[in-house]
């Protein structure tokens, strides 16, 4: 189902798609299933790096809340009867330490449009249909290309007859692939909810979402399922998204360690962890301290008497 409102956005994708389809198929075959999953991953890259300055906002609030914990406990306890009262003061609390309880949704709520798009424009070379401004050759190039013997617009649904109909694809080799993708789609999603909760859970112990943080860190795997309908390049997307923010959760996560409180009620930050040029590049032992040399004491002649000096007796 298309989006009307969306047609601006469904159209520059596919211009995207064009672009850098192109820029590969200058040093590569245009139909073959490389150079589409160099540019279904390529585009993918993009769109994550135009909203990571969100992402950083979403950490930088989370990681503001992450400080305010204590002080949240607090007046949860001290308003513990008057649930109103509570939520107003933690609010208040939030605000006036400009964080925002809802700053997490915005990667999710700019990617979902992005996400919409791609799978309208998929479906759309699937099916063969030249919309979007793409081009007839475009779209056959695409529904010519194959990914481990897959096409690049079946899905693991997809009749036999529909998988042959793609470039003479086999069919049981096709839903093998499909199902592999989907499987790594699912395992990408696990790991990428599961960081997040166990980050989540060791700053707040006593989090009394923590049960349902749980139940959705092994819940969210199963919404790849759904997947099974999504053509492949549209899976290939969802598994490259998947890898990009478990690597940049993990890198950011590494660098701003989450603070704990000590024994005296203050909040701590530890040091951050080394990176991984840091592990892998070998440090050198540091050099033994060098003694200092000896102070030479320089021994100052005695002035003689004149008297005893050469030459100076009197006559």
């Amino acid at each position: 189902m298309e989006l009307s409102w969306l047609n601006w956005l469904y159209t520059a994708v596919a211009h995207v798609i064009t672009w850098i389809h192109q820029g590969y198929s200058s040093f590569l075959s245009p139909d073959s299933g490389l150079t589409w999953a160099l540019t279904i991953i390529t585009l993918t890259v993009l769109m994550r790096l135009l909203i990571f300055p969100l992402f950083l906002k979403q950490m930088r609030s989370s990681r503001k809340m992450q400080e305010l914990a204590p002080k949240v406990q607090e007046l949860r306890k001290r308003y513990k009867n008057d649930k109103q009262r509570m939520n107003q003061e933690v609010m208040a609390l939030y605000q006036g330490a400009g964080a925002n309880p809802l700053g997490g949704c915005l990667p999710i709520v700019a990617q979902f449009p992005i996400f919409i798009s791609m799978f309208t424009v998929l479906r759309a070379m699937a099916d063969g249909h030249t919309k979007f401004g793409m081009t007839k050759e475009l779209v056959d190039s695409a529904r010519a290309a194959h990914i481990f013997g897959a096409p690049l617009p079946a899905t693991f649904w997809s009749s036999s007859e529909q998988i042959q109909a793609l470039g003479g694809a086999h069919p049981i080799q096709t839903k093998v692939v499909l199902a592999l993708f989907v499987a790594v789609s699912s395992l990408t999603t696990f790991l990428t909810v599961r960081q997040s909760v166990t980050r989540s859970m060791a700053q707040m112990p006593d989090n009394p979402m923590a049960q349902q943080q749980k139940i959705l860190m092994y819940i969210s795997p199963l919404f790849a399922i759904f997947s099974l309908n999504f053509p492949l390049g549209l899976i290939l997307y969802w598994v490259t998204t998947n890898l990009w923010t478990l690597g940049q959760q993990h890198w950011f996560y590494s660098r701003h360690p989450s603070p704990v409180v000590d024994a005296k009620g203050n909040v701590v930050t530890p040091e951050p962890k080394p990176g991984l040029l840091g592990k892998v590049k070998k440090t050198e032992p540091p050099a033994p301290p060098v003694e200092p040399a000896p102070k030479v004491i320089r021994q100052q002649p005695t002035r003689q008497p004149r008297s005893k000096r050469t030459g100076s007796k009197k006559s």
